[in-house]
């Protein structure tokens, strides 16, 4: 009777083994993809969100800068009203730039 399953001995591992390989199988295609995706979502916002401030700081760090270069020869308090004037007129240059950009590829 080896057509009974029942009755052969090496059926159960070989079930054992049918089972684990489509749980796999299917943990393969349903899952990793899943894990990719959600990912590529958690670090790209952590790199969002840290380039962010590294923008913030290096914009209030060059003002601060631009401060001190400008007192050398001015008194402060125009040194500072200047400084955020020309940083204020690079970030709007900037903005300027990209919007400008911001319809090229829709023509």
């Amino acid at each position: 009777m080896a057509g009974n399953p029942l009755t052969d001995p090496s059926w159960p591992t070989e079930l054992a083994d049918t089972v684990e390989r489509v749980v796999g199988q299917v943990r393969e295609r349903a899952t990793k993809p899943a894990v990719h995706v959600t990912r590529g979502i958690v670090f790209g916002l952590l790199a969002g969100i840290l380039g962010i401030v590294a923008l913030t700081l290096l914009i209030v760090g060059a003002t601060r800068a631009l401060q001190v270069l400008l007192a050398l020869g001015l008194p402060q308090g125009r040194a500072v009203y200047l400084s955020y004037l020309i940083v204020g007129g690079i970030l709007c240059l900037a903005g300027a730039l990209f919007l400008r950009k911001r319809h090229t590829n829709d023509q």
